[in-house]
């Protein structure tokens, strides 16, 4: 039990010895720098439960503390906020449990031991063009969200489905049949995804071309856009595809994996994985049967035309299409297959976190409540990720227009960034240019990481590759640099310092303390609300810690050995936390620097 829960457990029993009443919850903070003490307990909020003066209560509560709790030697009052003082002892004896802890924070689970495990889904991208600035994020987001739930003791399985059929797949296909003469990724020398991606966008040139013609024939605007040849033919191969002809579903097949081979080479390039996929290919049927079940157990009813559809209007939404009157599924159809799919193929899945951009916020408030209509116990547990935009200097992308970002030459020109500024900064004498390939690598992608995933999922990005590679401020480069600064340290101390030691903490050491003692509980609020702002902001902030403390103390020039041993001690937790820290965000750390 850490410090927090003790106190807040004291004060409840205080209030319950002193006052004979019971309070549901304790409001703790950091005590502001302008007054001693190291944890602050919010009295106003208590005047809800006990009418009467807050300094007197919150006398009444720090003399019952002090009384109570060993760890706590003195408070004070200040209107209504109770301060309170632990002693350095406290601190001490945490970090002598904690030094040796090379995992300190993560809860390390059996994953053989029968428990409820959490699905992760993101990336599923679309195989008719590569991955570009939006997937980025959503990449990002969704293996640091995995990972951070992983490390609060849940087994997790990363996952995404693959939206490999359908009218856009045929697009670049056909594209490719008519206007490619036969090249592929081994005689262009061109990523498979580019390729491909090369001719969705050859597609909608040409069609655009057609519709423009046949406009000026006589034609209105929407005819145009259904008589042209390109649409109609597209859609004959859809067809083709659907009732299983062999040449198109061979070429369907060739193509696909050009595409796979290009996404393998960018996740490995953002570092990020999967434990298992699923393809919209093998999912597009899913959901036809249940849709009777729920026909049978009156959760969707059918229109005269034979629609069925789901009437959610008494839950405050509207009504949802969920079969067409053809009997053909619709994406929501087919979503509700695939999750009833997934809990049958994970009998030990608990809940599922759908990473996707908030434009699908409804589909997903959707999607959740019918199938806890539909009676699955774990669609309690099923969670959007939602996600802002991420826009840059020059405006929105298009992907049919080729103005996407691509996310390989956004990585880089993040390295080509890092370079450009270590170079400037002078920061790499002695270095290999094997080795400073690498830095840039690692400054780069921390930089771009970083710089995502330290704002809230819920807001828009304007992302400028630029001011990220900063070695100052809020930004992955200047965490990595004081990492890297403490390795310095560390090679620089040639004597003992592996046994515990007892000082008197000077203030600088206390607060620092204070910000490693809280890393457990920030994983675990990351891992509640999903985001990995929390862990991003909580690194940042133990660096300025450390960074004000290298700046007040002396580390290696101290002349008090035990001070000098508890010093490097420190610093080197300190470093191995930002390590840590870092790695749930999917940023790599670099030795120098």
């Amino acid at each position: 039990m850490n410090i927090q829960n003790i106190i807040e457990s004291r004060v409840k029993e205080a209030f319950c010895a002193l006052y004979n009443i019971e309070i549901p919850s304790v409001e703790l903070q950091a005590t502001r720098k302008e007054f001693e003490g190291d944890i602050t307990v919010v009295v106003f909020p208590m005047l809800r439960y006990k009418k009467g003066n807050p300094l007197q209560i919150g006398d009444d509560i720090g003399k019952y503390i002090v009384e109570n709790v060993s760890e706590i030697i003195n408070y004070n009052v200040v209107k209504g906020f109770l301060n309170l003082v632990i002693q350095d002892s406290f601190y001490i004896n945490f970090f002598n449990k904690i030094y040796t802890d090379s995992s300190f924070g993560f809860i390390i689970s059996d994953l053989n031991v029968n428990k409820e495990a959490v699905l992760v889904e993101y990336s599923s991208p679309n195989t008719n063009k590569p991955l570009h600035l939006g997937h980025v994020r959503n990449n990002l987001l969704g293996y640091s969200v995995a990972e951070i739930i992983k490390a609060s003791g849940k087994k997790v399985y990363k996952t995404q489905i693959i939206n490999d059929r359908g009218i856009h797949i045929c697009k670049s296909m056909l594209a490719w049949k008519l206007f490619g003469n036969g090249e592929t990724p081994a005689s262009t020398g061109l990523k498979g995804d580019k390729l491909v991606g090369n001719y969705y966008v050859k597609f909608d040139k040409e069609y655009k071309k057609e519709i423009t013609q046949l406009i000026s024939e006589g034609k209105t605007e929407d005819q145009a856009k259904k008589e042209a040849s390109l649409i109609v033919k597209a859609q004959e191969m859809l067809l083709k595809w659907e009732s299983g002809d062999e040449k198109v579903v061979a070429l369907w097949k060739e193509m696909n994996s050009w595409v796979y081979d290009g996404f393998d080479v960018t996740y490995k390039n953002l570092g990020v994985d999967f434990d298992n996929l699923y393809y919209e290919s093998d999912t597009y049927l899913l959901g036809k049967d249940i849709i009777d079940k729920g026909l049978k157990s009156g959760v969707f009813y059918k229109k005269d035309d034979s629609s069925v559809w789901c009437d959610l209007k008494a839950d405050g939404l509207d009504e949802k299409l969920v079969l067409r009157s053809d009997g053909t599924a619709v994406y929501m159809t087919q979503d509700i297959g695939t999750a009833i799919q997934r809990a049958k193929d994970l009998p030990d899945l608990g809940g599922m976190v759908y990473t996707v951009g908030n434009e699908q916020d409804y589909h997903f408030k959707v999607l959740f409540l019918i199938l806890r209509k539909l009676g699955y116990s774990w669609a309690e547990s099923l969670f959007h990720l939602s996600y802002g935009m991420v826009d840059l200097p020059s405006g929105k992308m298009k992907s049919r227009e080729g103005t996407v970002v691509d996310a390989d030459d956004l990585m880089d020109e993040m390295t080509t960034t890092a370079k450009e500024i270590s170079e400037e900064l002078g920061k790499l004498d002695g270095y290999s240019d094997e080795e400073k390939l690498i830095l840039y690598k690692t400054i780069g992608l921390g930089a771009l990481k970083y710089f995502i995933l330290k704002v809230d999922p819920k807001k828009r990005i304007l992302f400028d590759p630029k001011s990220s590679v900063d070695f100052q401020g809020n930004t992955g480069p200047f965490i990595q640099y004081t990492y890297a600064r403490i390795q310095s340290i560390i090679r620089k101390a040639n004597f003992d310092y592996s046994n515990p030691v007892s000082i008197e903490l000077h203030l600088k050491e206390k607060e620092l303390l204070k910000q490693l003692e809280s890393f457990p509980e920030i994983i675990q609020q990351a891992a509640a609300s999903y985001s990995p702002a929390i862990i991003a902001n909580y690194t940042y902030d133990l660096v300025k810690g450390f960074n004000s403390f290298y700046q007040n103390v002396s580390i290696l020039g101290e002349e008090n050995q035990s001070k000098k041993i508890f010093r490097v001690q420190l610093s080197k937790k300190v470093a191995e936390t930002i390590k840590l820290a870092f790695s749930l965000l999917g940023i790599r750390v670099p030795e120098r620097m």
